[in-house]
């Protein structure tokens, strides 16, 4: 079925619908990612967006029920150059059109995916539309600047859970009473674990089976719990978690953040990383075109070790924002010098701006939850 996407600037691209009729808009962005498809379209940091893989060919091992991240596709739209309609993998349980059919999510083939990414990385991040409905150019461009920009949106109160749960033997176990009548006999009696409240600005489940594998006994909560409902609680740690958008909106996490800074050790990741900055007086910007793929290399200035990592996020937080008083930077990106860590220098907090948990690859960060566990050993001691 033939379709038209538009971006806001005017660049419009002649394609072809594989999941038949209908119209998306949202933010246009790329990953170059060669695998994980199905976790980029599961994974909540990508709400509001539509993803254009670099990669050329889609589809070809299918999807399962076991490579999600989440609960549901998140993206908006997906964008390929060629996709593949028969798959061939063990592990496949179904085909890419008939999963994103399923779900009412526009799936585009047949543009140029090379010249869609070139124009993003030279004209910024922008928003678009994709319709089979509407293939006027001027049309659609006119409806793609009339969509909300990515700046100034909250979109964590979109995909965060309403519900708190446990995570259990790597499933969701959700909990009948609200976070507000929740104390300490929530965790399980003589368990043993050390406990962690994940906050869920959008959390993805492999971070969960992270936390879950180095033997934390986990309870998510939704991103608007207090400081005062977490101490009731009186978890051993406290994760921030990835998630949509831009973080300036999310006053309400950071509030809290910065009311628990020195309670409990606390590790952030994304958007947590993000939300943590602002909470310790640093200022956050919207990056001209993200970093989003797995081949993204990073510095961890304390060691001088290089490590290729996974990533997925439009904004940063300012270098210089933070780097007096008591915060150290941690991790540089070495394609553009922005800051992907930092730790406090005198309460037990550290965050990175990229993906250790990486469901796909590469796996050269997943220390970092051992690293985590570590600290809260050490300060219960």
């Amino acid at each position: 079925m033939k379709a038209l996407l538009a971006l806001e600037d005017g660049r419009t691209f002649e394609c072809r619908s594989f999941t038949g009729d209908g119209e998306t808009g949202g933010e246009m962005v790329f990953n170059t990612g060669m695998t994980g498809y199905q976790e980029v379209l599961t994974d909540p940091s990508y709400r509001g967006q539509i993803v254009a893989m670099t990669y050329p060919l889609i589809g070809n091992y299918g999807v399962n029920s076991r490579d999600v991240e989440s609960d549901r596709i998140q993206v908006a739209g997906f964008v390929v150059r060629e996709y593949q309609d028969f798959p061939s993998n063990y592990r496949s349980e179904g085909t890419l059109a008939d999963y994103l059919k399923s779900q009412n999510v526009m799936g585009i083939t047949d543009l140029d995916t090379r010249a869609l990414t070139l124009h993003i990385r030279t004209a910024g991040a922008m928003r678009a539309c994709i319709s089979t409905r509407v293939l006027d150019p001027s049309a659609l461009v006119h409806k793609a600047r009339s969509l909300p920009r990515m700046a100034g949106q909250d979109l964590v109160k979109e995909v965060s859970t309403e519900t708190p749960y446990k995570w259990e033997n790597g499933r969701p176990v959700f909990l009948k009473q609200p976070v507000s009548d929740m104390d300490e006999t929530v965790w399980t009696p003589g368990g043993g674990r050390y406990r962690v409240v994940a906050f869920d600005y959008g959390i993805k489940y492999s971070i969960l089976r992270n936390l879950e594998r180095v033997g934390f006994e986990v309870l998510v909560v939704p991103a608007f719990t207090t400081a005062a409902q977490v101490k009731q609680i009186n978890p051993h740690g406290v994760f921030l978690s990835n998630g949509p958008g831009d973080p300036a909106p999310v006053t309400y996490a950071v509030e809290t953040v910065r009311e628990l800074l020195g309670y409990r050790p606390m590790f952030g990741i994304c958007l947590g990383n993000q939300i943590a900055g602002l909470a310790l007086g640093g200022r956050t910007y919207k990056l001209k075109f993200g970093h989003r793929g797995i081949n993204q290399p990073v510095k961890d200035l304390q060691t001088g070790r290089v490590e290729i990592t996974s990533q997925n996020h439009g904004f940063a937080v300012d270098l210089e924002s933070l780097e007096a008083g008591n915060v150290k930077i941690t991790h540089i990106n070495l394609n553009d010098n922005t800051l992907e860590g930092f730790r406090h220098r005198e309460i037990p907090l550290f965050t990175v701006q990229y993906h250790p948990e990486a469901s796909p690859g590469p796996h050269d960060a997943q220390y970092l939850f051992e690293r985590f566990k570590k600290l809260v050993e050490e300060t219960d001691a």
